[in-house]
């Protein structure tokens, strides 16, 4: 037989061998298997998802968790190639579930479009309620889109119930489907809510800044508070998890290809108890006030609290009153709690502690008293006449000679402290000029920013030539007399009076308040303090360099001085609230007129020999800054670990109105 015809004879059987079995498996696939096939293609749609990362957690500086994560059911909604109707009937059918369990879904639709949308969303029915139910969703699938392989998220921590019901109804929510993901939870509460802030869905210029960055129309954002400064850290790492899904929508299996990394865990400097006490003893001191506890009734409704290490500048509580409660915001505010705290007359988001700036009152005159005697104004034992009636200026009155007709006679600068006596201050004031006391008053902190880790400071108003240019007005001998009485255009915030307060009595050294104590990373190492210095110089813009100036000891023993007899001598402005504290404090209280009312200010510091930390009070409205000093006395109290239960304190002091004292 010729070699080369058998040669080719056997690649023709091959081929055809070949041929045959491919079409035998083709017919396998296709006819005998074909609908199984199919079935489960169908029924496989691999798809690649967000694996959220958990948010880092805010803690306390003894490492109590403020504001953490719970593991929790959210309800997320896939595309699927369902008809307008069904699309519509799913939604229903969803909220009608949500609703009968309790639990909230999205609702940031504008209501008075309801007509408009329900026809361009062809919602036919009639019953105007339950279109509304799929308003909300269908509103909110246009705003932000979905697609077969990216979900929109519907509704946060849903109730254990609700995501049995869901998981068991897939037939008829299609594209419907529950996960398990770490949830914010403030496990405090309210306590700090201004200053942890809350976190909410991320808007459109949100996203237009941070699409590059993981984040997705579904993410949750800092919106306010240590939330939203120290978003970049809190946020984390987001995973990659891969899924399959039926044609329904509903996971049949899950993978994770890539792990989420945690957010960073931030340390805050302040002191869970002391927080919480400062909370506590601020809003009973509003509420005594409005109640007529102390005597007389003043309608007292709002106001702060700031205590502060006066050595280091960290912030162990800070209060503002009224407060509100950051978890109404996890879960999607609803449209009625929203309005309830943006209408509210007492603006309870409203930072009071740094974002408010009131007439410092009589608290000032400390300013000016360390003012006059570095500048040689006036010297530590030099007495100067109280008949009352200054002579010079507008010839304004003391406090005691417009209350009682008296005055106060001759004083150094501790009794003019003791006294609060207008007079006194008046003249070293008027001697030093306004622009020596601008001096001062700006290396203690007043009249700017302190640079406190937190969004929204006010830098304040100082009284100064400039100021008075910028209201269109010259600047005459008379503002500088009511400057140094805490009058004219001054205005502080709290936080600014810690930050004078804790100078004065820690040898007139420079602090930054500051709030954070550290930043932990998920793998256990600390972030350098000059790199967190960094990231929030950048994030607030802020300039923490000063001026250094060498305040003499003497001289900032003679103020500290007239603050102890404040609190300890009889004739003290506060010394009925502090005469049985067993604890040497030194204080100052301040009145100031605000319209037809009269706000109240209490600073004070302990221990007196050595000073661990300032106390502010503030309280609108107070009638007399006397009735704030005790919420300080509380303060102390839970400090230095001598709280007590049912304690009632009994104010004796003469009733007056302390004008400007």
């Amino acid at each position: 037989m010729d070699r080369p015809k058998v040669r080719y004879n056997i690649i023709t059987i091959f081929v055809y061998a070949i041929g045959i079995i491919l079409l035998l498996t083709l017919f396998n696939l296709q006819i005998v298997h074909g609908e199984e096939y199919r079935e489960r293609s169908n029924t496989r749609l691999t798809r690649e998802t967000t694996l959220q990362a958990a948010r880092g957690n805010i803690l306390d500086r003894t490492g109590n968790v403020i504001a953490g994560v719970k593991m929790g059911f959210v309800l997320d909604m896939y595309k699927t190639g369902i008809d307008n109707e069904t699309l519509n009937n799913t939604i229903l059918n969803l909220a009608n579930i949500l609703e009968k369990n309790g639990d909230t879904y999205v609702d940031s639709y504008p209501e008075e479009k309801f007509s408009e949308l329900k026809s361009k969303y062809k919602i036919n029915i009639e019953d105007d309620n339950d279109a509304k139910k799929i308003i909300r969703v269908r509103y909110e699938i246009e705003k932000i889109g979905y697609s077969m392989s990216r979900p929109i998220r519907i509704s946060t921590d849903i109730k254990r119930e609700t995501a049995v019901e869901i998981s068991e109804k897939t037939e008829i929510l299609p594209g419907i489907t529950v996960i398990v993901e770490p949830i914010r939870n403030y496990e405090m509460g309210k306590l700090a809510s201004h200053i942890v802030g809350y976190i909410g869905r991320i808007n459109e210029e949100e996203l237009a800044e941070r699409e590059d960055k993981g984040y997705s129309g579904n993410s949750d954002i800092g919106k306010t508070g240590i939330e939203s400064v120290f978003e970049e850290h809190l946020k984390g790492t987001n995973g990659i998890k891969l899924i399959d899904m039926d044609v329904n929508g509903a996971i049949t299996s899950e993978e994770v290809s890539e792990e989420a990394i945690a957010g960073d865990d931030i340390v805050l400097t302040i002191d869970y108890h002391v927080q919480a006490m400062a909370e506590k003893a601020l809003q009973e001191n509003i509420e005594k006030i409005a109640g007529g506890g102390f005597s007389t009734i003043h309608d007292a409704k709002s106001g702060a609290a700031v205590v502060m290490n006066v050595k280091t500048g960290e912030i162990l509580a800070m209060a503002s009153y009224p407060d509100f409660n950051p978890a109404l915001f996890v879960k999607g505010i609803s449209e009625e709690d929203w309005n309830a705290l943006n209408s509210s007359e007492e603006t309870p988001m409203f930072n009071r502690a740094i974002q408010s700036a009131f007439a410092p009152a009589s608290t000032f005159k400390l300013l000016t008293g360390i003012a006059g005697l570095e500048s040689n104004a006036i010297t530590i034992n030099e007495q100067l006449y109280d008949a009352g009636v200054y002579d010079k200026a507008h010839k304004p009155l003391c406090w005691y000679y417009s209350g009682y007709g008296l005055a106060h006679g001759w004083q150094n600068v501790s009794e003019a402290i003791k006294n609060s006596c207008n007079c006194f201050f008046y003249e070293v004031g008027y001697r030093m000029g306004i622009d020596t006391l601008d001096k001062y008053a700006l290396y203690f902190g007043l009249g700017r920013r302190t640079g406190v880790e937190l969004l929204g400071e006010t830098k304040g108003i100082l009284a100064s030539r400039e100021t008075a240019r910028e209201y269109g007005n010259d600047w005459y001998e008379a503002d500088t007399v009511s400057a140094a009485i805490g009058q004219s255009y001054n205005s502080f915030s709290p936080i600014q009076l810690a930050k004078y307060i804790s100078m004065l009595t820690n040898g007139g050294k420079v602090i930054n308040p500051t709030i954070i104590k550290t930043i932990i990373k998920s793998d256990g190492t600390e972030v350098e303090k000059k790199e967190i210095e960094q990231f929030v110089n950048k994030k607030l813009d802020r300039n923490l360099e000063y001026e250094e100036l060498s305040i003499k000891q003497e001289n900032l023993d003679a103020i500290l001085e007239g603050m102890r007899e404040v609190t300890s001598d009889t004739g003290g402005t506060a010394y009925y609230v502090f005469k049985d504290f067993p604890i040497a404090v030194g204080g100052k209280t301040g009145s100031a007129e605000a319209g037809d009312h009269i706000n109240g200010w209490f600073a004070g510091f302990a221990p007196y020999d050595n000073p661990e930390i300032a106390v502010i009070i503030f309280v609108e409205n107070a009638g007399k800054s006397l009735y704030t000093a005790e919420a300080g006395l509380n303060i102390f109290r839970e400090y230095f670990g001598m709280t007590e239960t049912n304690i009632e304190e009994t104010i004796n002091a003469t009733t007056y109105t302390e004008t400007w004292r």
